[in-house]
């Protein structure tokens, strides 16, 4: 489902910007959708191999491969909470397991937090700290969004 995610990204989804502020990162849904219970090694292993390759292809040098590995790193801490805060002892990750509302209270903050790193890395000047603050929130709506609706429609 990981290489699906990375075609997606690499032939169709760099060339979609909403306004000039909104970009969409499919591939995040790959690492945000893998088992709750996958090896934390393993799951920073495939954040930054999925970085590494959109980096590869969109020429910018690490900064996917870097917020993708902070977002692999976190998730396991967002996932560890939720199962706290519901009283689960295991967790699911999907829309049909976790329903709407908790499935994005997932997703949003570590979408949020992936888009606010790549661009702040990307950002060269602090007098663009507005248009900055702006494509992160337009990206995060945009890429949850596209997530939620992908995750509507596939059969798993």
């Amino acid at each position: 489902m990981i290489s699906l995610y990375l075609l997606l990204q690499i032939f169709f989804m760099r060339n979609v910007v909403l306004f000039n502020y909104a970009f969409c990162f499919i591939y995040l849904a790959g690492v945000l959708i893998l088992p709750a219970d996958i090896s934390r090694m393993y799951l920073l292993w495939i954040g930054f191999g999925t970085g590494f390759i959109v980096d590869v292809f969109s020429n910018t040098f690490g900064i996917h491969a870097a917020a993708t590995v902070l977002i692999a790193y976190v998730r396991p801490f967002l996932i560890q909470y939720q199962m706290e805060s519901k009283g689960v002892e295991r967790a699911e990750v999907g829309i049909r397991a976790q329903g709407l509302g908790a499935f994005l209270s997932y997703i949003i903050p570590l979408i949020f937090l992936h888009h606010a790193v790549l661009f702040f890395m990307e950002m060269n000047n602090f007098e663009m700290i507005l248009h900055t603050l702006l494509r992160i929130t337009a990206s995060s709506i945009l890429t949850a969004t596209v997530i939620v609706l992908l995750e509507l429609f596939s059969k798993r």
